[in-house]
C-alpha cells in the first residue's frame, strides 16, 4: 500500500501497546500519530513516549514522510 508508515515500539510502550511493529497509514504528522495510537491503545495515555521519525526525534509537530519509519521510545533513565 501506498503512503504507509513502519512504526516501531520499544520497551513500556511495546508492552502496553502489545506488541512491538506496527503498519500504518501516514497520518500525516508526529501529534495526529499520537492521537490516533492513544485512541487504538488507551494504555498509551499513562505513559510519556517521544517519537523518532527515520532515527531523528521529532517534535509534536513533525511531518511524517511517506514509506518513514517511526519509533516509539519510552522515558530513559541514567546518564
Amino acid at each position: 500500500m501506498e503512503n504507509q508508515i513502519t512504526v516501531k515500539a520499544f520497551g513500556l510502550v511495546a508492552e502496553k501497546m502489545g506488541l512491538e511493529n506496527l503498519l500504518l497509514v501516514n497520518p500525516g504528522t508526529t501529534q495526529e500519530l499520537k492521537n490516533q495510537l492513544v485512541k487504538k491503545y488507551p494504555e498509551l495515555q499513562s505513559v510519556k513516549f517521544n517519537l523518532a521519525v527515520n532515527k531523528k526525534m521529532a517534535s509534536e509537530q513533525t511531518d511524517i514522510p511517506s514509506g518513514a519509519e517511526v519509533a516509539l521510545l519510552p522515558p530513559f533513565s541514567g546518564g
